[in-house]
C-alpha cells in the first residue's frame, strides 16, 4: 500500500540476544572428620551427690530393696552364695533336701585359634551326697583279673560275653571300664555306649582295675556341652563348707583342662537350687595352683 506504514518480518530482523543471568553454585561444605577416637568418647561427668538417675547401672544400691533390672546383677563370693540359698529356702518353705547346681561357662579359645575340645570328666568330691553306688562293668578276659575286679565291687565282668550281652540289653552299667587287651574286641559297642564306651582321656581304661573301681564306684561325672558345665554339687541340707568344698572340687577340675596361663578359664560362674534363683559367684578364689592335665 502506497503511503501506508511499513511492516517488517521477524525472519528478516537480526537476532536479538536476550540477557543471560548467571547463578553462583551453591558452596559445598564438607563435613568435619572426627577422629574414632573423639567419637566415641565419652564426656564424664561428675555423680557426686547425684542421684542415681533412670536406668543407669553406675551405681550399687544403698539397701536391700531395689529394681533390680536398674542395677547390675552382684557377683557374690562364694560362701556368701551358699548363706543366701540357705536363707531363700528358710523364707519361701521349699524343700530343704533339694539339689543345689552350679553352671560354668567357659572359655575354650586356646592359642592360634584353636579351641578346647568339650570333654567328659570324673571327679571325686569330698562329700558324698548320693546313697547308691554306682554301677561299674569290666571288661577283661584274664581270670586274675577278673578275680580281683569282683573282689573290688564290680557290678559286671566278664570279655565278649559281655559284650553281648550288653548289646542285648540284659546288662546296663553307670559307667564301663576296660583294660587295654580288649578294647579292640569292644568296637561293636561304640554306637551302644556311645559317652560311656571306655577312653584313655576319662580313665576308664587302664591295668589297676582297684584304682578304676574307687573312682567310678562313688565319683561324680560332669559333661562339657559345647561350652557350658552345668551339674549337680550336693544338696541345700549339708553344712555350707562342705558344699563350698564340693564347688572348689569341681571348679578345678574343670580348670585343670586349659593351662593357667591362658587366664581364668571361667567365664560366669552361677550356684542355684531348684526352686531359688540363680546367683553369680566369683570362682577364681577356688582356684588355687593348679597342673594341666597330659590330655588337656
Amino acid at each position: 500500500m502506497v503511503g501506508g506504514p511499513a511492516y517488517t518480518s521477524v525472519s528478516q530482523t537480526a537476532p536479538r540476544h536476550l540477557p543471560v543471568r548467571t547463578y553462583a553454585a551453591a558452596k559445598a561444605f564438607k563435613k568435619e572428620k572426627r577422629d574414632d577416637k573423639e567419637r566415641n568418647k565419652i564426656p564424664v561427668v561428675d555423680n557426686t551427690g547425684r542421684h542415681k538417675p533412670y536406668g543407669l547401672t553406675a551405681w550399687a544400691p544403698v539397701d536391700d530393696v531395689y529394681v533390680t533390672r536398674f542395677y547390675p546383677k552382684p557377683v557374690h563370693e562364694t560362701a556368701v552364695a551358699v548363706d543366701l540359698l540357705k536363707s531363700f529356702q528358710m523364707l519361701d518353705y521349699t524343700p530343704l533336701d533339694q539339689p543345689v547346681y552350679i553352671n560354668l561357662k567357659l572359655d575354650m579359645k586356646l592359642e592360634k585359634k584353636k579351641k578346647v575340645d568339650p570333654f567328659v570328666s570324673t571327679v571325686h568330691l569330698p562329700y558324698l551326697f548320693k546313697t547308691e553306688v554306682n554301677k561299674v562293668a569290666v571288661f577283661t578276659e584274664n581270670p586274675d583279673q577278673a578275680k580281683v575286679a569282683k573282689e573290688n565291687g564290680a557290678a559286671f565282668v566278664g570279655g565278649a560275653d559281655l559284650v553281648q550281652r550288653i548289646l542285648d540289653d540284659e546288662v546296663d552299667a553307670d559307667f564301663y571300664v576296660a583294660v587295654p587287651d580288649i578294647i579292640s574286641k569292644l568296637l561293636p559297642l561304640k554306637n551302644k555306649l556311645r559317652k560311656k564306651f571306655p577312653k584313655n582321656k576319662r580313665g576308664s581304661v587302664g591295668v589297676d582295675i582297684p584304682k578304676m573301681l574307687e573312682l567310678f564306684k562313688t565319683g561324680h561325672e560332669y559333661i562339657v556341652e559345647k561350652d557350658t558345665v552345668m551339674t549337680r554339687v550336693g544338696t541345700l541340707d549339708m553344712p555350707k563348707q562342705q558344699l563350698i568344698a564340693n564347688i572348689q572340687t569341681v571348679v578345678q577340675d574343670v580348670c585343670s583342662h586349659r593351662p593357667a596361663s591362658l587366664g581364668h578359664f571361667i567365664e560366669r560362674a552361677i550356684v542355684s537350687c531348684q526352686t531359688s534363683e540363680a546367683l553369680l559367684f566369683k570362682s577364681e578364689e577356688l582356684v588355687q595352683k593348679v597342673t594341666v592335665k597330659k590330655d588337656a
